[in-house]
């Protein structure tokens, strides 16, 4: 099996079943045939091959990146301008997928940046209430719901022969705890480096966006990958 087709089984299998906090959906794009067919597509481009990845972790899908495409910070836009998959989908921008797009590009694009890293999330599925996106944290009983889920999709992820020397977790605040706290519990990597979470980059911090771009380069570039 390549990498390709570890990612989109796992992908295909994603659910939740444990019962949530009142008012919160789950966000699973996988269960929609052409939105996995679309991430099929991706995987096949870019992961057709059995070489390790270093791993980057996020928070969890929202509605207009991975929430919709399938594809971690990958908006419709990105899906077809810069992978070269075309789509039906609206073409909506979203924040996050504009900065890590300019990372990609700063890393020489995204076909090179894909072929050193995996991008997952703590929670592979997202969660929306009253229509809008929800991070996992927001809600104690959530994050407590998820806590199981997110230690069982790292252990397979990790599966697909990651590294495990160094992760990059997207987030230096809440994210970055809780996933140093599963890291303390189960000794996933050696090394969790925490980068500003690209949604806080662009909605405060997007004057000093090339900084931002130049610290995650530096950063990502202590992937031995």
């Amino acid at each position: 099996m390549t990498l390709a087709d570890r990612i989109l089984s796992f992908n295909k299998t994603l659910k939740i079943i444990a019962p949530l906090p009142k008012g919160v959906e789950v966000l699973n794009p996988f269960q929609q045939p052409d939105t996995f067919y679309l991430c099929e597509l991706f995987y096949k481009k870019y992961y057709n091959d059995s070489n390790s990845r270093s791993l980057i972790v996020g928070i969890n899908p929202g509605r207009f990146g991975a929430g919709l495409t399938g594809v971690p910070f990958t908006d419709p836009i990105k899906l077809e301008e810069r992978c070269g998959i075309s789509n039906t989908m609206q073409k909506k921008a979203e924040l996050s997928a504009d900065f890590m797009y300019k990372v990609f590009d700063a890393l020489g694009g995204p076909e090179l940046f894909f072929s050193r890293f995996y991008i997952s999330s703590v929670s592979p599925l997202g969660f929306v209430k009253d229509g809008k996106n929800l991070n996992y944290y927001d809600i104690k009983a959530l994050e407590k719901m998820v806590t199981a889920f997110a230690v069982d999709s790292l252990i397979k992820q990790l599966d697909f022969g990651l590294n495990r020397d160094i992760c990059f977790c997207l987030g230096e605040g809440k994210n970055f705890v809780f996933l140093s706290r599963l890291n303390d519990q189960y000794r996933f990597f050696k090394l969790i480096v925490p980068l500003p979470h690209p949604r806080f980059i662009m909605q405060y911090k997007r004057k000093k966006m090339p900084e931002f771009i130049s610290h995650y380069t530096e950063q990502l570039n202590r992937s031995s990958v």
